[in-house]
């Protein structure tokens, strides 16, 4: 088992005991880690203090994160479709296919694609000579439905299997954050619509730590009237965690649903909540 999978077990057994608590019952005893493993394991995998794990999955601390999100946003100036979009450490140029190469599925093109280690558990991870245009996470043994999904995004590709640059994409992807100047950016390349790509670049402007609601990225992409168009837009995000649609919540604070599982998006947004400067 790993990190990640002992992670989402802690997430699964406090959602239980706070249902249970809520019904006036005993809390479920079957699947119950014990505290000195939790406390080990939060460590390790988030370098944080056990209470603060706690505490970063409390409404009242997404509330905060959400007004955050929000002035991020509104400070922001949209990015130019060529621009690229500083992540952290990590300087992103995400680039939309164009309507010919969405027609033809990337007839004429190669794609590597493997697996990667990563802290939300492997993903799969592939490349065109465009750029990065896949990131899945997959829980089953086998990844066929996302390898199939790949197929089905890229139906017209060369598909080519190579764990051996997937692993170097994924490390600088998850990789500890280096600062190195003289790095160029990473290329991505995203199947999409011009408006899908639109939400997609302006969603790179939340920073790690912070969090939107649906609202406030419609109208941060000049479109307050669709934020269902926006949610849609978010739900097809082919590039995860590296476009963090993870970082788009309900307007309450509630995490919402999440196309890799709604565990693995709460993981993710205690993961990032490390550093993020304040407390609720």
């Amino acid at each position: 088992m790993t990190d990640y999978e002992r992670i989402a077990r802690v997430l699964r057994h406090l959602d239980g005991s706070r249902r249970a608590r809520s019904e006036a019952g005993a809390p479920p005893q079957g699947d119950r880690p014990a505290a000195l493993d939790i406390q080990k394991l939060i460590s390790g995998w988030a370098a944080i203090a056990p209470e603060d794990f706690l505490q970063y999955l409390t409404i009242e601390y997404s509330k905060e994160c959400l007004r955050r999100g929000a002035s991020s946003l509104g400070a922001a100036q949209v990015p130019a479709p060529s621009d690229p979009i500083r992540r952290g450490s990590l300087l992103l140029d995400l680039q939309a296919a164009s309507t010919a190469e969405l027609r033809s599925g990337g007839e004429g093109q190669t794609i590597r694609a493997g697996w990667a280690a990563s802290p939300f558990g492997r993903c799969l991870v592939a490349e065109s000579d465009r750029g990065v245009c896949w990131l899945a996470f997959a829980d089953s043994e086998t990844g066929r439905a996302e390898w199939g999904a790949l197929r089905r995004a890229w139906p017209g590709v060369r598909l080519l299997r190579d764990d051996s640059r997937a692993g170097e994409l994924g490390r600088r992807i998850f990789g500890p954050s280096r600062r190195i100047p003289s790095r160029p950016p990473l290329q991505a390349w995203a199947r999409g619509t011009e408006f899908q790509a639109r939400v997609w670049r302006r969603l790179l402007d939340v920073p790690p730590g912070a969090r939107i609601s649906y609202g406030h990225l419609a109208a941060a992409v000049g479109q307050p009237e669709a934020a269902r168009a926006v949610g849609g837009a978010v739900g097809r995000n082919p590039l995860a965690y590296l476009v963090p649609c993870h970082r788009v919540v309900c307007e309450d604070g509630r995490a919402g649903g999440y196309r890799w599982g709604t565990v693995r998006k709460r993981a993710m947004l205690v993961w990032e909540s490390r550093g993020a400067g304040f407390r609720s």
